[in-house]
């Protein structure tokens, strides 16, 4: 299993408000996350890199998960003490209050993936070369999309497109969506903040995943395209890799 992280500032904003990373524990699993700050004079930052930061220590210190459920029953329970911790630690300080994090997050195991979201951070299955959006946005305008109220090229121009209705850390309690699937060798997962999506269509996304690249190359495509086109956000992307090359000790992806 291998997995790359990318981030950048982008072409607009002063500072990234973006986090994540890729971390193993001590069995081999392999944990990949990806968290979008929001909130002013810089909170978003603190609240990314909190999120990232405690899931990271819970993800290393903690025991293997052999099933769907126990991933699920872990990822969840993170979330919740994750959220936990921003809620208080904005209530204790002026300067930080409001602020939260979109997360996406992503157990990856050998026979299935647990993802778990909040926010419009969203996670991609590449297989059999199609890519599948598996998270649905915590989002204003996906709700007018899916009640039918909105089309998803009115989604792309509405003024109120960046609305979240749900958040980590921004109310006492969060609700993260969970959900478990099976992946095989050769599937490759996408995990992003919207400063990517914003500015790089799902046809485009497919294009970059079904290329020869290897990942880390591919990644840096993603973000020049998105920075070629505006960068007014922070962009960061994901990609882990299931590769049959890597159970035999290579590299390549």
């Amino acid at each position: 299993m291998k997995g790359q992280f990318l981030t950048d500032r982008g072409k607009v904003r002063n500072y990234n408000e973006d986090a994540g990373g890729v971390f193993y524990n001590s069995f081999g699993q392999l944990l990949a996350i990806i968290a979008d700050g929001m909130g002013g004079h810089q909170a978003g930052d603190v609240a990314s890199q909190m999120a990232i930061s405690l899931i990271e220590e819970k993800w290393e210190n903690g025991h293997q998960l052999d099933s769907a459920e126990e991933a699920e029953q872990w990822i969840s329970q993170a979330i919740i003490e994750v959220n936990e911790s921003i809620y208080t630690h904005a209530l204790q300080k002026t300067e930080y209050e409001g602020m939260g994090t979109t997360v996406v997050a992503s157990i990856c195991t050998d026979e299935f993936i647990t993802i778990s979201h909040i926010g419009d951070s969203r996670c991609y299955l590449f297989s059999e070369s199609v890519l599948n959006q598996i998270t649905e946005d915590h989002s204003l305008v996906n709700e007018l999309v899916r009640s039918g109220q909105i089309s998803k090229d009115d989604a792309e121009q509405h003024p109120r497109k960046n609305v979240l209705l749900r958040a980590l850390g921004t109310e006492e309690n969060a609700i993260a969506e969970t959900q478990s699937i099976e992946w095989v060798f050769g599937d490759k997962l996408l995990l992003c903040s919207d400063g990517l999506t914003n500015k790089v269509s799902d046809e485009e996304l497919a294009s970059f995943m079904n290329s020869s690249s290897d990942i880390k190359e591919t990644g840096k495509q993603m973000v020049e395209l998105a920075n070629e086109r505006g960068g007014e956000d922070n962009i960061s992307l994901l990609i882990v890799c299931h590769d049959p090359a890597l159970k035999e000790g290579e590299t390549s992806c």
